[in-house]
């Protein structure tokens, strides 16, 4: 497993260990900053997560998945610091003999990253409004 907090995602890195003989298929996730937001103009998004909790979630959520789906690689990488339009955020990646396990535990990483691990994100909008998520 590949599992980071990262000042900028690398998505060469994340497709290279992917990369397996015996994997047929291989799902990437990319997520990125959208220009738009809640029906406003976005400049940038900050993202801050405190790394040891964060990871620990992380290993969780790929544990949970490779004991599910037959995984031959996995990746998680997110990033922190102020990221602009247009620019990755978080890769989720998954290898597997064939593709029904790659997309289903695709879905199910960023889904339950999204959903639990402590990354907060601010967002900041053109008219100078800035909107917080943090997790509970």
């Amino acid at each position: 497993m590949l599992i980071r907090i990262v000042d900028q995602v690398d998505l060469q890195e994340a497709y290279q260990y992917l990369q397996a003989p015996t994997a047929g298929g291989i799902d990437l996730f990319i997520g990125t900053v959208r220009d738009n937001a809640k029906g406003k103009n976005v400049v940038k998004l900050v993202f801050e997560a405190y790394a040891p909790m964060a990871l620990k979630e992380m290993r969780k959520i790929a544990e949970h998945a490779q004991s599910q789906w037959p995984l031959e690689r996995l990746v998680m990488l997110h990033a922190v610091g102020e990221k602009r339009v247009g620019e990755p955020v978080v890769i989720i990646g998954v290898a597997s003999a064939h593709r029904d396990a790659a997309f289903t535990a695709c879905r199910f990483l960023i889904d339950e990253l999204k959903k639990t691990v402590p990354i907060w994100k601010k967002e900041y909008y053109q008219d100078n409004s800035v909107w917080v998520n943090a997790h509970p």
